[in-house]
């Protein structure tokens, strides 16, 4: 199983049973830091508030279950008409 499945395996239970809706799951190099990016959505729009709510929920998540060896960092966010992430 590639990484970005093993992610969403680990976390997409408690985002859902949050009221959350998993997005995407992004890992990416960024000058030198790597990114776990987890892009999130919900009915209505996604706040800070809601971002540092599913931080909190999966950070210790991960940390459990550590499917990613190397330092990143983890970034929650929102996908926003516009934004880098649109296809």
């Amino acid at each position: 199983m590639d990484l970005i499945n093993k992610v969403r395996e680990i976390v997409e239970p408690a985002i859902s049973e949050a009221g959350y809706i998993l997005d995407e799951v992004k890992y990416e190099q960024e000058g030198s830091s790597k990114f776990l990016r987890l892009i999130i959505d919900k009915e209505g729009f996604i706040t800070v508030d809601d971002c540092v709510t599913v931080c909190r929920l999966v950070n210790p998540i991960l940390d459990d279950k550590d499917p990613i060896e190397e330092n990143y960092i983890l970034d929650v966010c929102s996908k926003e008409k516009g934004s880098d992430y649109d296809e």
